[in-house]
């Protein structure tokens, strides 16, 4: 098992970041805001995924084990904070504004602010941070192997079409266990956890330049104008405005 690398203070900066590349399993002792203000970004903890593009940052509280991977060329920014603005005690998705996204850039750039310049950004970085919504594009991980098999099988190829009773025959239980266990341990139902996956492997293709009706294609949608319906209620957005504010 790889070694877990542990930073006593979750940095403030900026990290360029290439198509693939990312930042392996670590933690640190304070907390931290991870935005891409360029590309898309995911955050994988033991309890799932996060993602975001431009229009949203992640939340990662003190001491929990994460990395990071990039999708697309990113510009990454990261804002390490002492205090805990939000009081959550989980990882988090929130929706970033045009005035929240420059104070992330002017508090991460390579000349950044220093001294009181710097303690006034901070605040109102603060500030605009508590005000920030939360965002439902958490992919939870499931843990029973039954729906642990199911939940890969639809990684694997996001339009898979199957139902969960269909589903179910292959992963050797009955379609009621499974939607379950849906409920248990994904907090949702198997068709919003489905859309969430589909949601999370767009915007991965979206950054990779795929053209809107390929996306929906690959992703299981029965075509473009009903995948930038979904799109635009999940994100307020269009695709096509998925890297932009």
């Amino acid at each position: 098992m790889p070694k877990i690398r542990h930073t006593p203070e979750a940095p403030t900066g900026r990290r360029p970041l290439a198509p693939g590349a990312g930042i392996d399993a670590h933690r640190h002792d304070t907390h931290q805001i991870v935005y891409a203000c360029r590309g898309v970004l995911s955050v994988t903890t033991g309890s799932g995924i996060w993602v975001a593009p431009a229009s949203r940052a992640i939340w990662i509280p003190a001491g929990t084990v994460h990395e990071h991977r990039a999708r697309g060329d990113t510009d990454l920014r990261l804002v390490g904070l002492s205090d805990n603005p939000l009081g959550l005690g989980r990882p988090a998705v929130l929706a970033v504004g045009p005035l929240l996204r420059e104070l992330i850039i002017a508090y991460t750039g390579d000349d950044g602010p220093a001294g009181g310049e710097r303690e006034r950004l901070s605040a109102v970085l603060l500030d605009q941070l508590r005000r920030a919504p939360e965002q439902p594009l958490h992919l939870p991980a499931a843990r029973d192997p039954r729906l642990t098999a199911v939940c890969a099988a639809l990684h694997r190829d996001p339009a898979d079409g199957r139902s969960l009773a269909q589903l179910a025959v292959e992963a050797g239980t009955s379609e009621r266990t499974l939607a379950r266990l849906c409920r248990r341990e994904l907090g949702m139902s198997f068709p919003q956890w489905r859309t969430q996956l589909r949601l999370h492997h767009a915007l991965l293709l979206l950054a990779d330049g795929l053209s809107v009706t390929a996306v929906a294609h690959r992703c299981g949608w029965a075509s473009a104008s009903a995948f930038i319906d979904v799109f635009r209620r999940a994100f307020g957005h269009t695709p096509g405005r998925a890297f932009t504010l």
